[in-house]
């Protein structure tokens, strides 16, 4: 039931989603680094996901491949359709250290490559139709990927082996120093009296959430907004530039930049309040007469068609193995203030098919 109600949300949400073609500069850009590297080493270059791998135990292994007999004997490929320091780049490289520190890939290294050509698009067609090692390559796949994919180009979730779902997140809105606005209402009250107001953020479910936004408050596109960037960590330097006056995150992207006081969480696109150093940020209900908006997004992980059924099953029993780490838990889903839910990869492919099916109705395709 909670996957029926959550599936009805997203797509009463997402009819206006559209691949919006304005966005950062970096569009076209690409790297290529270990899941393991800093936040400073995340340069063109390719490393191994961790280095304790080698004073690990095979327990972990055995552990996670107890239904296949498939294990990857070489470096495992995984791609991210978003540039470097946004949600889905930390989604990936949290997994990729977990799976290394709990020896989870027999010691293999994880090179992961961030590609935002198209809007990322080449990034999933590519993997899509991966023939040679399908069974190393891996892609962070989301609904705010998937979206503007069936929106905009041929591909369909059944062009990949949808192997998990980890994990359902939300979104807020932002300000910084230079935000001339004391709160969002004022915002919303500036726009409707001729005050252009700008917001920035990522592809897919957050110009969803964004459409849905301006319905609930009666505001236009013209009185307020909507630049399109290829991640979330793009969209943030931009409003730490001072290029936007609100930014839309998701909290796995932006509580790090609310710790250290550059951001300031402006308002809940939830139903519920976030909690810790996101608390401040009031529901949209709390500000004006208007009904709360919120757009869940599902956080999952694909891979080429051409991968074999044993090393998707090997790579569910994995993901579903790091789902269930404490590390994954607090460090995670717990600190980004995400909703846990992991489904392994038949559950997710039937899952993500009826979803895509729900979304593709809206658009009468």
């Amino acid at each position: 039931m909670k996957r029926k109600v959550l599936s009805a949300l997203l797509i009463g949400a997402m009819t206006a989603a559209v691949l919006a073609g304005c966005g950062s500069s970096k569009a076209g850009s690409g790297s290529t680094t270990a899941a393991g590297s800093s936040q400073a080493e995340k340069t063109e270059t390719s490393a191994a996901a961790g280095t304790s791998a080698e004073a690990s135990s095979d327990t972990g292994t055995e552990a996670a491949g107890s239904q296949s007999a498939w294990k990857p004997e070489k470096t495992i490929n995984w791609m991210v359709t978003s540039s470097a320091g946004g949600g889905s780049d930390l989604f990936t490289r949290t997994i990729g250290d977990i799976m290394t520190k709990e020896n989870l890939v027999n010691g293999q290294t994880i090179v992961v490559t961030n590609k935002t050509d198209g809007a990322g698009e080449i990034g999933r067609n590519e993997v899509a139709t991966t023939k040679n090692n399908a069974d190393y390559q891996l892609l962070t796949f989301n609904s705010g990927d998937l979206m503007p994919m069936v929106t905009n180009t041929k591909n369909r979730a059944s062009n990949f082996r949808i192997l998990a779902v980890m994990a359902v997140d939300k979104q807020l809105l932002l300000s910084d120093s230079a935000t001339p606005y004391k709160d969002f209402a004022e915002a919303i009250e500036k726009a409707k009296s001729g005050t252009v107001v700008h917001v920035g953020g990522s592809k897919g479910d957050d110009i969803a959430t964004f459409k849905k936004l301006l319905a609930e408050i009666g505001v236009t596109e013209d009185q307020m907004t909507y630049t399109t960037y290829n991640s979330t960590g793009d969209a943030i330097t931009a409003a730490l530039g001072g290029h936007v006056d609100y930014v839309m995150a998701k909290p796995a992207a932006c509580t790090e930049y609310v710790t250290s006081g550059d951001l300031k969480p402006a308002l809940a696109l939830s139903t519920e309040r976030f909690g810790g150093n996101l608390a401040d940020a009031p529901k949209l209900s709390e500000i004006g007469d208007y009904k709360d908006v919120e757009v869940p997004v599902w956080r999952g992980v694909a891979a080429p068609q051409a991968m074999s059924d044993e090393a998707a099953q090997y790579w569910s029993d994995t993901l579903k193995a790091v789902s269930e780490t404490g590390d994954w838990k607090e460090n995670y889903i717990s600190k980004n203030m995400l909703i846990a839910d992991f489904m392994d990869t038949k559950t997710a492919t039937d899952y993500v098919t009826k979803f895509e099916s729900d979304y593709l109705a809206t658009l009468n395709k």
